[in-house]
Formats: structure tokens, C-alpha cells, sequence
């Protein structure tokens, strides 16, 4: 505080310079009312028309952006004497006032600045281009523009970063002339604002710290100041501490203009208007562009000529000069900061080969080549430089996609070219040419499609890019409407969980919500491309969100009150099986009326947590589903083609899942596959960018997540979780495409996870960056709905009312679910342990004599004209005598008889498995090839029923996978409940490699979900001398899972036993799966055969008693075995047999059968020594579960010994020598005799031949 004031106007306008009459209107209006005006304002004002002499930077301003003026100012200098002449007599006059009188003011002021002015031509060519490229993109995100200024000014300040003198001032301190040292680039920006009465006013407000700012951050910047000066909202501050500044003439025409420079000030800056040399203006825009001619601005530097020399402000502005024609990576930076993956344009020479006359023919070919080379790199690669990342966190770049490596420049961009088609097109612009390029590759869907060989399919595809994202009609305002209704659905759905039961698991789906409004419409519009039912499939992500907004009825609430109930502690009456798992592994089945009044049948199949297992399961419900509505022969493709477009497969998947889980890629290998194809599956990728905690730098190789499905040519769109229309558009495209080809397309819809793996876990630990910007994030509901309302589409109170409407419901739904949570008893105790079955009954699964004859003579009778292999004319004769009786038969008949006598009585019967259709041991011979044509004959195949026409039997050779196709026969079985489905392993172990289907869904899923089927898996298993690989099934495994009677698990050791176990897996009323240890070398050995006779009565025995004993009461041995190792018992009995070991068979594992052990061992009353013998090591095998079974039968007095190999960290020995000698102690410890005796089905050369080493 100093003297006080004694002319405020000579103040202020001191103090705010070219500011000054802005200021004296706020004064004005703060004389009549200075609530009018900011705080800073007022305690300005009141200070000043106090008398005192404020000081103009005392409003407090935020300490990164305030910029302490300098210690002095400058010095203010005399009045210069007015030079106007006198008014010409006669002459009208009109006084001066306001503002206008301040301008005048001003300028005079300006005068004392000695000043000197540089004059710069700069090309705007690219300027021009890139600001174009900028604004279609930032439009493309709905947000504001960038302009000429913006980036001129953003050069400018680089400029003065550089040049620092440029930004220093001048002062007098203590009478002595003082450079200002200003610290931070405070740039005063020119606005030029229209009044109310329609005067206009020049503000020159400032950005303080330009120099620390990124272009995103000076941009925001720039624009807030011009939003202020609009509003009047600018404050002291604002105008205070201007170190140089910039001003823009050319808006209105102006070609160059010399400033005036306020005191205080280093420089400023003006541009002059960007159009093309006047020499050219007359020139048409095509002749224009054939020369080359580029539009200019002229830059001029008014300086103060005591602190900047002439040479400084031409180094300036020759730096600003490189910078806007792209030099020093200008243009890259800017568009990195804009998050802009389109790389910037280049400035270059420009060379145009018409230009130059002679036979330039060569050089034109080839830039018109490079031109359809440019079209078809985008096609293939445009899809990196799409907009699909709403957090702009994305690598992907595509620098192989700028014009200069096409040898291209900017010059060429309004000139025509051939287009090759493009759009219709015969010859375009390369802009034009650019423009739909990018339209339909880079925008917020990226696809990639190029990997797929059929051209129909290609140029197919292209057509739709231009249907829906070139030439784009907008959406139905009912559609949008849709959409956005089910976006708040989804929102809201996860909002609520959230308050209601805070820090519960759910997987919420938030920052992917697109996909609901996505399902959503794909289910209406499958429904009227003739789709009846939908089975879909996914992970626990968002599940809760599908079950109660997709497959439920999402207005009466029925799955979101399930879900609900659930949270509240209890079960659903109506889903009692929900206890057997948590709530986001359930399914559900729901029925859906589309707009059409058409029904739609939509299940989401149960899942556990092991991510993508669900999905080979699905397939195969789908292809049940198809097969049972198949009408015509397999063979007929159009009777196929029929069923798929009925039945639609739908997969979620999550991004680590599907680059990480092999089930994804083993599953995709079955799309076109002959046994398992299902017509196309629309893979819908939950792509929330984050696998738990590890993200996709370390959780794949790949660019993409979905890059594995390109293996099987499936075209894959990349979406920006968004643009919900976008996602609408390819769903139509998705649909149509399958419909049309039958085959699979993966849709990666692009989002975030909001919270963390779960609702307790805190993702900022490892992910802080991307955290901070899902933070900021306003989420897809916000977006669409403000964009639909700037649009006209719905209205702020409509957007309230929807919103208000569904949160009532959902209040609604949890009523209701709380009622029914609180009626429910609460469970005080645990439930009663299911009591095991006894697994002794026999069910009669016997067939008529005269249908095993037709059986037979179908399968021995070859086709006339099929040239069968000459090895199988034997072996048929001698199944055409098994089935006359004259021989016995053996395993491969007895199955044959099976699988025939069920598709006679109606029953589909389905096997598939690696080389099932010959069998791994050459024994089945299901499928014959024509040695002439390779023409495919079954013989089983031919079989018909009259009970149902369509039932058939089916053998499918397998892709090389146990996991995917196990899980795919699963799925069909579960679904094809009265048909016997069967997946046969190569050898037994290779079931190893479906341990999680077999865990999770075989053994448990009736437990868990209450979901039941009859499917079979048929495992060799036996002892032969093949080594650690392909002895066994592990059995033990199977046993372990055995529990509340969920598995049967038998060893069948005859072809009759094998026959009936078949049969009474399809005719008995349990329903549960079957696992079946099958032979190997006992599949030609004599011993293990029946007579035909043993097929037409009676049923599968769970035990056998020893035949060969006649008298009981003489045994004082029982020996208790399974499987092969029965046969070399038997061997060695033969040689000494006195009667005293008796060797009984168990067939049966589990159910255990126990009263029929008991039965059979109360036959042998003296019998005190009860053997469990088995080929296994000691810790495999059926002992461990035998041993506590069998002793709890014991009478008093009776022991139970084990005998067999040792313990063993591997199934078996590699060598054949130890082997034998272990088989040969086996036996002989059964028999308590010394033999040399062991079964054919333990030499050598039987197994060798049967299974080779090499297999």
C-alpha cells in the first residue's frame, strides 16, 4: 500500500495494459452492484475506490500457477504530446469514451516501447493436414476441436523454450535499465469477445507456466481462459504477469499485421491469414494441387528492442517455422499427448511425375501401385491404429501405415488415383481414399479378417465394414433407446449389489457394461434370423450381471431375485441346487420373447472357476441339441446347415483367459470339425485388459488376446467398450456372418475392470497408472447417455426417470427376496450324508437272438462297389461267424452288438475319441475306406430303428486333444440324456490331460448344479510291458472321486460283461457317468470271449464268481482281483490247480458291491485268506479303496492281504525283463506255488503287437 490513487483510469491502465477497458467495465458493474463480480474483483475494487493503491497480484492463486510479477515495474514514461491534427472546420466531432477511450489510451502507450517487428512466411500445408487428422479424431471421442491457434501458440511456446530471451522484459531499476529474468512462459492469448449490445472487445488474458504443460494439459489450459473471458469469469490474476504474447489477425483477413507491444512485455506474436499466395488464389483446387502449392501465414515478431536483437526474434521464429512443418517430432509429440494413434502427417518434397512431361509412364505406375499398396496395408493392418482403448492405454502402432513409406506425401492428397474398387469406386482422391480407409478400419472397431483365405468371405465382410461404419445410417432412435436402457440395467444392477451388500464377491462387470446392451441385441435379433435356442457359456466375470439382464426375465426380475436370495444368506425355492456352488458359477435356462412374439430359449451353462472349460461343454450341448433336430441324413449338408442356424453357440470369454487357457485353442480346432462342428460359435471376449493382477505385457506373447482364433480364419472385431452402437453394428455383422457361412467370429469388446479381481481386492497395487485412469474414468452409461441427450435422442428428466425406474425395481426384486430369505429355516445343522448305493443289483439289458443276427449280417456285408481292404475280407468272415455262434466272439463284436442293438431300439449312440473309428489297437474297424475312391463306409452306421429314425450311430475321429473333446461329449450328454455318448482315450493316462473336465464336471456336477448325463469314457488299462505311459488309467484317480453315488466306475473282463455294462448304461434308471478301464491285450485273447448266447439274456454282473471251482469247501484262498491280471492268475492255476484258490472277479468298483462280494466269499466257508490281488503299484490301483470296503465284510477269523507291485513314483518300469519278473511274483504269491505260468496277455509279443512301444 502506497501513495493513494489520485486517477484510477491512469491506474488501471497502468497496471493492465490492453486489458484496461475490460477492467473499467467490471468497475462499472461493481458501482452498481458488486455482488457482480468475483471476489478477487471485490476486494480489489473496494480497495481502489478507497483510495488506496491495491496491489494488482494480491489474489491468492493455486502456488503452481501463480506468477509473482516482477520485483519493479516498468517505468512509467511521459505522456507522448498528441500529434493528431486539429478537426477540419464544419466537421461533426464525437468525443472518446470507455473502452474505445482506453484503446486510444493504450496505443499511445505502446508508443514508448521502442520496438522492432521480424517478418516470417511459413507453409501450412501440414499444419492444415494434421489439425484435420487431430479434429476427426477427437470427434470421433466427442470431444472439442483443436485450432490453427492452438498448435501455433503450443509452437511458440517450444519456441520461447528454446529462445528464453524471447521471453524476458524490461524494466528501470533504480533508475537503471534491468532486463526481467521471468522464470515461467506466461502466455497472453488475444480473445476477441462480442458484447450484449454488439460492440466487440479485445481480452488478453494469460497461461501461466506454459512451460511445464504438456499440449493436453496447455490445450485444456487455453481453452478454460477463453471459456472465462466468454463468461466473464476471468479473474485478476488472469491479466497479471503476461511475459509474451500472441494475437491472430488473419481471422479476419489480415495478411500481416505489426502489433503494438504493451509495456512490460518481451514480444508478441500475430499471424496473419492462412490462404494460398495471391499469385495462385485465381488457380483451381485441382490445379492447385497438381503444382504443389501449399496455402501460407505470415508470423510476425514485435519485440522490445532493448532486451531481444533482430537475429533473436529471426532464430525465433525460424524455430517455429521447423516446428509446424514437423521437424523435431512436433507433430508426433502432439499426437501422442492426444492419445492420437494415427501417425501425423510428414512434410516432404513433392514429386508428381505428370508435371514433368517426357515418358514419366514407369514413375506413375508406380505410385499408383503404391497407392493400392496403401489400401490393401490398411485392410490388413488398419485395425492397429483403431480407436478401440477407452483408457488410451493400448501399444498397438501401425508405423508402417504413413503415407512416406508408400513413397506418398501430402502433396499427393487431392490428387486422383485408381482405387481398385474401393467403395464402389473407380477413381478417388488419396484424401478420399484415407478418409473411408479410415472410417472403416481405424475407428472404434478394429478388424482384422485379412488371415481368411476365401475371397467370398473377404470381399463379403468388406461389404459390411461399408455398410455399417462408411456409409453409416444412424440407429433406430428406439434402438439407441434400447441400448441405453440396458447399459443403466447393467450399471445399476452392479451399483446396487455394491451398496446393498457391501464387499461381497459378485465379479462385477463394471467398465465392460457394453456387453449387456451387446447380448441384448444379439438375442433379439438372432431370434429374427431364425435362431430358436442359444447356449451360452463364460467365466464368473459379469455372470451375475447375464443371469439376471440376459437369460432372465430382466422386468419381472425372476433370475435377479435368485441371485438376491442367494446374497441374503439363503436359497431360492425354486433353485434348490444352489447350494452345491457359490452364486457365479450357476446357470440357468430362461425363455425370451422377441419384438417378432417368436420365443427364444436361452441356457448359460454352469461353470466352475476354472475360466474356460465351459466352453467345449458348450459346444457339445449344442451340438446334441442340433443332432436331436437334424431331420435328414448326416451326410446331407443342407439338412445341417438347417439345424445350425437354429441352434446358436455363444461364448464369453476373458482376455488372459483366451490367450492363456490351450482349451481356447483346442476348442476352436473342433469349429469345423465333422463330429463336432456346430455351425459357428460368436465369441464375445470380456477384454478388461487385466488378467487378476498381471497385465497383458505379461500375461501373452501375442498383440491381441484373440490372436489365437485366427488359426481358424474366424474374422475378429476389435470394439471400443465405448461406443455401445459400435458394439450393435457388429453384432449385426457377427450374426449375419455366421448365418451365412456357418462358422466362428469373435467380437473383443475393449473395456476395464472398475474395482479389483473381486469386490475386497485393491488393484492399485500393481496397476497404479491404469487405476488412475479408470478413476477418472465416467464409465459407458455416462457417455452414452450425455451423448444421446446432446443429440436430442432422450432427454436429462427421461435419463432420470429410466434410471429411477430401474433402482425401484431392482428395490422391488430385493423385497421380495428378503421375504423369502427370511421364510426359509435357517439351516442350525449340517444335511444327513448321502448313504451309498450297494452296487450287487443286475438290471437285464439282454437282446433277441434275431436282432443280434440282423446286426451282424449288416455290419459283415460289404457295400457293392466298395473295394474294401484286402486284410478285413478275414476278419469280417470271422464276425460273421461270431454272430451264427460258430465261434466266440470277441471284444470288438461284443461292442458292435451293442451299439447296434441300441440304435435298433431307438437310442442315438455317439463315440468319439482318437483314431476311435479304427480303434488304437486296430481292433474296431467302425469305419472303412473305399482302397479305390477313399469313399468312407460304417458299417453301424447303416443300422435304422423303427421305434426312432433318427437314432444312428456315430464313430468321430478326434483332434489330437483330450481336454476340448472330453468336455465337448460332456456338454453332449448332458443334453442327449437317452443316448449312449462315449470319448475313448488313445491310452487310458490321456485322460490326465482332462483332469479338470473330469474333476469339475464328470465327478461333480451333480453335486454342484444338480446336472446329470450318462456319459462314458472308455480308458485301456492294463499291465502289458508298454512302460510308465501307456499302462494306466489311473484308476486310483477315478476312485478318489467316487462319492454319493455320482460315478459308476467298472473293469469289465469279457466281451458279454462289456456288452451288457453298455446296455445298462442307457436302460438303467440312474443316471450318472460311467468310467470304464477297457482292455488292450485282452481284446484277441482267447480266454477273454463270449458266446453270442450270453448277449440275449440276463445283464452285467458287478462280481464273478469262479466258474472252474467244483468244489467250495476245499478253497482256503480267496483271491479278489480286476481286470487283466485275472487271466494271468488263471494261467498260472491251470498248471497246479488243487482246488484250494479261488479267483472271483470285481467288475464294479462303485457303486461297491457289496452284498454281492459278501454273498459270493460266504460260498467259500473255509475260505480264511482273503487276497486283494491287482497289477498296480501299491499306491494305485484299487487297493486304497478295496482295502477298507473289503475288511468291513470280514467275518471273524478271515484276513485280507494285499498283493501286488510295491509303491511306485511312476505307474510302471520301462523294461519288459522287470516287468515280467513283477507279474511272475504276482501270480505266484497269489497261488503260493512256483510257475512259469503267466496269460498270452502278458508276453511279449502279444502286447508288443497290440500296442506298440511307439504308439
Amino acid at each position: 500500500m502506497s501513495d493513494k490513487i489520485t486517477n484510477i483510469s491512469e491506474f488501471i491502465t497502468e497496471n493492465f495494459g490492453a486489458n484496461a477497458s475490460y477492467v473499467e467495465a467490471l468497475l462499472e458493474r461493481y458501482k452498481n452492484d458488486a455482488g457482480s463480480v468475483d471476489e478477487s474483483w471485490q476486494s480489489y475494487f473496494g480497495e481502489l475506490l478507497a483510495g488506496g493503491r491495491p496491489d494488482p497480484d494480491s489474489p491468492a492463486r493455486p502456488a503452481e500457477e501463480a506468477q509473482p510479477a516482477p520485483a519493479v515495474k516498468p517505468e512509467p514514461a511521459a505522456k507522448p504530446a498528441s500529434s493528431a491534427p486539429p478537426a477540419p472546420a464544419g466537421v461533426e466531432t464525437k468525443a472518446i469514451f470507455g473502452p474505445a477511450k482506453k484503446i486510444v489510451e493504450n496505443m499511445e502507450q505502446s508508443l514508448t516501447v521502442p520496438t522492432a517487428t521480424s517478418f516470417r512466411d511459413v507453409p501450412v500445408k501440414l499444419l492444415e493436414e494434421n489439425r484435420r487428422v487431430i479434429n476427426e479424431q477427437l470427434k470421433s471421442r466427442g470431444k472439442g476441436k483443436v485450432s490453427f491457434t492452438h498448435l501455433i501458440a503450443w509452437a511458440i511456446v517450444q519456441s520461447a523454450n528454446e529462445y528464453p530471451q524471447m521471453n524476458k522484459g524490461f524494466a528501470v531499476v533504480d533508475g537503471a535499465p534491468s532486463r526481467i529474468e521471468n522464470e515461467s512462459i506466461n502466455l497472453g492469448i488475444a480473445i476477441d469477445i462480442e458484447k450484449k449490445d454488439g460492440s466487440r472487445s479485445l481480452l488478453v488474458p494469460n497461461i501461466k507456466g506454459c512451460e511445464r504443460m504438456t499440449f493436453r494439459e496447455f490445450l485444456d489450459a487455453y481453452n478454460e481462459q477463453v471459456a472465462k473471458a466468454r463468461d466473464g469469469k476471468l479473474e485478476i490474476a488472469d491479466f497479471q504477469g503476461t511475459t509474451i504474447s500472441l494475437t491472430n489477425p488473419g481471422t479476419i483477413g489480415t495478411v500481416a499485421s505489426n502489433p503494438r507491444l504493451m509495456a512490460g512485455q518481451s514480444a508478441i506474436i500475430a499471424t496473419g491469414a492462412i490462404e494460398y499466395p495471391a499469385e495462385y488464389q485465381a488457380m483451381t483446387e485441382a490445379a492447385l494441387s497438381q503444382i504443389g502449392i501449399s496455402k501460407t501465414m505470415t508470423l510476425t515478431s514485435t519485440y522490445d528492442h532493448r532486451v531481444i536483437q533482430g537475429a533473436e526474434s529471426g532464430f525465433f521464429l525460424a524455430k517455429i517455422h521447423k516446428l509446424l512443418v514437423g521437424q523435431e517430432g512436433f507433430y508426433d509429440k502432439v499426437f501422442a499427448e492426444l492419445e492420437i494413434k494415427i501417425p501425423p502427417m510428414r512434410w516432404s518434397e513433392d514429386f508428381n511425375p505428370a508435371l514433368f512431361g517426357g515418358d514419366r509412364i514407369a514413375e506413375q505406375t508406380e505410385k499408383q501401385a503404391n497407392v493400392l499398396q496403401l489400401i490393401n496395408a490398411y485392410r490388413t493392418r488398419g485395425h492397429l491404429l483403431a480407436d478401440i482403448d477407452p483408457l488410451d492405454m493400448a501399444p498397438y502402432s501401425a508405423e508402417e501405415l504413413e503415407l512416406e513409406n508408400f513413397g506418398l506425401t501430402i502433396w499427393d492428397l487431392d490428387r486422383e488415383f485408381i482405387t481398385g474398387g474401393l467403395h464402389g469406386e473407380k477413381t478417388l482422391t488419396l484424401r478420399r481414399i484415407l478418409e473411408i480407409l479410415r472410417r472403416a478400419y481405424c475407428g472404434k472397431v478394429g478388424t482384422e479378417y485379412r488371415h481368411i483365405q476365401s475371397k467370398e468371405e473377404k470381399e463379403w465382410i468388406r461389404r459390411q465394414i461399408r455398410q455399417h461404419f462408411v456409409d453409416t445410417e444412424p440407429l433406430a432412435p428406439e434402438v439407441r433407446k434400447e441400448l441405453l436402457l440396458k447399459l443403466i440395467e447393467a450399471e445399476q444392477f452392479e451399483h446396487f449389489l455394491h451398496k446393498k451388500y457391501l464387499g461381497q464377491k459378485r465379479f462385477s462387470l463394471e467398465g465392460c457394461e457394453t456387453v449387456i446392451p451387446m447380448l441384448d441385441q444379439l438375442v433379439e435379433s438372432a431370434s429374427e434370423r431364425g435362431v430358436d435356442e442359444l447356449f451360452m457359456g463364460m467365466a464368473h466375470r459379469g455372470r451375475l450381471n447375464v443371469l439376471s439382464n440376459i437369460v432372465g426375465n430382466a422386468n419381472t426380475g425372476d433370475l435377479a431375485e435368485r441371485i438376491f436370495t442367494i446374497f441374503e444368506g439363503s436359497s431360492h425355492p425354486s433353485f434348490p441346487a444352489d447350494e452345491g456352488d457359490v452364486k457365479y458359477h450357476q446357470g440357468a435356462i430362461g425363455t425370451r420373447k422377441a419384438k417378432s412374439g417368436k420365443e427364444i430359449q436361452i441356457e448359460l451353462a454352469c461353470n466352475p472357476s476354472h475360466l474356460e472349460f465351459v466352453d467345449p461343454v458348450v459346444e457339445g450341448m449344442a451340438r446334441a441339441r442340433q443332432d436331436q433336430l437334424l431331420g435328414g441324413e448326416e451326410a446331407d449338408a443342407r439338412e445341417r446347415d438347417a439345424v445350425h442356424d437354429r441352434i446358436l453357440p455363444v461364448l464369453l470369454h476373458g482376455d488372459a483367459a483366451f490367450a492363456g487357457q490351450g482349451i481356447v485353442m483346442e476348442t476352436l480346432q473342433l469349429a469345423s470339425l465333422r463330429g463336432y462342428r456346430t455351425g459357428g460359435t460368436i465369441h464375445i471376449v470380456i477384454n478388461n485388459q487385466i488378467g487378476f493382477t498381471t497385465s497383458p505385457e505379461a500375461s501373452r506373447s501375442s498383440i491381441y488376446s484373440t490372436d489365437a482364433a485366427q488359426i481358424t480364419q474366424a474374422p475378429i472385431f476389435h470394439i471400443n467398450g465405448d461406443d455401445p452402437e459400435a458394439a450393435y453394428r457388429v453384432t449385426q455383422i457377427a450374426l449375419d456372418y455366421r448365418q451365412e457361412y456357418n462358422k466362428d467370429v469373435v467380437l473383443d469388446v475393449v473395456g476395464f475392470r472398475r474395482l479389483g479381481h473381486n469386490e475386497g481386492d485393491e488393484p492399485s497395487y500393481t496397476q497404479p497408472l491404469m487405476y488412475a485412469r479408470v478413476k477418472a474414468h465416467p464409465g459407458v452409461r455416462h457417455l452414452y447417455a450425455q451423448h444421446l441427450i446432446r443429440e436430442g435422442v432422450i432427454t436429462a428428466e427421461e435419463l432420470a426417470e429410466m434410471t429411477g425406474q430401474i433402482v425401484a425395481k431392482y428395490e422391488g426384486i430385493l423385497e421380495r427376496a428378503k421375504e423369502i430369505a427370511g421364510g426359509s429355516k435357517k439351516r442350525t445343522e449340517l444335511p444327513p450324508h448321502q448313504a451309498e448305493e450297494d452296487g450287487s443289483a443286475v438290471i437285464e439289458t439282454g437282446a433277441g437272438r434275431a436282432v443280434l443276427s440282423e446286426i451282424a449280417d449288416t455290419i459283415t456285408l460289404i457295400p457293392e462297389g466298395f473295394s474294401i481292404n484286402p486284410k478285413m475280407v478275414g476278419q469280417l468272415g470271422r464276425r460273421a461267424k461270431m454272430g451264427t455262434g460258430e465261434v466266440p466272439m470277441d471284444w470288438a463284436f461284443g461292442e458292435a452288438m451293442a451299439f447296434g442293438s441300441l440304435v435298433k431300439e431307438g437310442h442315438r449312440v455317439r463315440l468319439s475319441g482318437q483314431d476311435s473309428g479304427r480303434g488304437t489297437f486296430s481292433q474296431r474297424h467302425a469305419l472303412m475306406y473305399d482302397t479305390n475312391t477313399g469313399d468312407l463306409w460304417s458299417p453301424l452306421g447303416d443300422i435304422r430303428s423303427e421305434a426312432d429314425p433318427l437314432a444312428r450311430f456315430q464313430v468321430y475321429d478326434s483332434s489330437l486333444s483330450e481336454n476340448a473333446v472330453l468336455g465337448f461329449e460332456y456338454g453332449y450328454a448332458v443334453k442327449a440324456k437317452n443316448a449312449l455318448v462315449m470319448w475313448e482315450a488313445q491310452f487310458g493316462d490321456f485322460a490326465n490331460g482332462a483332469q479338470v473336465i473330469i474333476d469339475q464336471y464328470i465327478a461333480a456336477s451333480e453335486d454342484k448344479w444338480g446336472q446329470k448325463c450318462r456319459l462314458v469314457m472308455l480308458l485301456p488299462h492294463g499291465y502289458e510291458g508298454q512302460g510308465p505311459e501307456h499302462s494306466s488309467a489311473r484308476l486310483e484317480r477315478f476312485l478318489q472321486l467316487c462319492a454319493e453315488n455320482n460315478l459308476q466306475v467298472c473293469y469289465p473282463t469279457t466281451p458279454a460283461q462289456y456288452f451288457h455294462m453298455l446296455r445298462r448304461q442307457v436302460k438303467s434308471d440312474s443316471v450318472r457317468p460311467l468310467v470304464v478301464m477297457t482292455p488292450k491285450s485282452l481284446l484277441r485273447l482267447p480266454a477273454a470271449s463270449s458266446q453270442i448266447e450270453e448277449l440275449t439274456e440276463g445283464g452285467f454282473r458287478p462280481v464273478l464268481d469262479d466258474a472252474a471251482i467244483e468244489d467250495r469247501s476245499k478253497v482256503t484262498r480267496v483271491v479278489i482281483s480286476s481286470g487283466k491280471v485275472f487271466y494271468d492268475l488263471q494261467a498260472g492255476r491251470e498248471e497246479t490247480n488243487d482246488g484250494r484258490v479261488a479267483l472271483v472277479r470285481l467288475e464294479q468298483f462303485y457303486p461297491f458291491p457289496s452284498a454281492a462280494i459278501t454273498e459270493t466269499l460266504a460260498a467259500y466257508r473255509n475260505a480264511k485268506d482273503i487276497v486283494w490281488a491287482q497289477e498296480e503299484p501299491q499306491n494305485m490301483g484299487g487297493w486304497a479303496f478295496v482295502e477298507p470296503r473289503l475288511r468291513s465284510l470280514l467275518a471273524d477269523g478271515r484276513t485280507l492281504r494285499y498283493i501286488g507291485r510295491v509303491a511306485s513314483a511312476s505307474p510302471a518300469t520301462g523294461s519288459y525283463t522287470i516287468h515280467e519278473l513283477e507279474q511272475k511274483q504276482i501270480v505266484d504269491r497269489c497261488l503260493s506255488a512256483d510257475t512259469d505260468e503267466i496269460s498270452a496277455a502278458s508276453e511279449p509279443e502279444v502286447s508288443e503287437k497290440l500296442a506298440p512301444a511307439t504308439a
